[in-house]
């Protein structure tokens, strides 16, 4: 029973790392950057009949900027205010209610 708990405690840890890694606003905003780059590109290179096709308004331009804008908003963001990993109390926290309710499940 022991090299289960210990199995599930090394899982805990590797969980937490992946959810930083992981973190939504890491994807989301490195996307958003990805796309924003593309789209800019192609709204300074947008030639006059584009242009027209718009009402002379460079809508790719402005798309992609908003998209850069917005995909650095969220890298920002992701750098001033990291996922914090679990404090030590959490920690033992978590695994006493998890103790509790194996020994719940045991005597059932």
């Amino acid at each position: 029973m022991s090299d289960y708990r210990n199995d599930v405690q090394e899982l805990e840890e590797k969980s937490a790392t992946a959810a930083r890694l992981f973190d939504v606003r890491r994807i989301i905003g490195g996307l958003f950057v990805l796309y924003g780059v593309i789209v800019t590109i192609a709204g300074i290179t947008a030639s006059d009949a584009d242009l027209k096709k718009a009402q002379d308004i460079n809508i790719n331009l402005w798309t992609g900027l908003g998209m850069l804008a917005l995909g650095l908003f969220f890298l920002v963001w992701l750098k001033l205010r990291p996922t914090a990993p679990p404090t030590p109390a959490e920690q033992d926290e978590h695994r006493s209610e998890r103790a509790a309710g194996e020994q719940a499940t045991e005597g059932v």
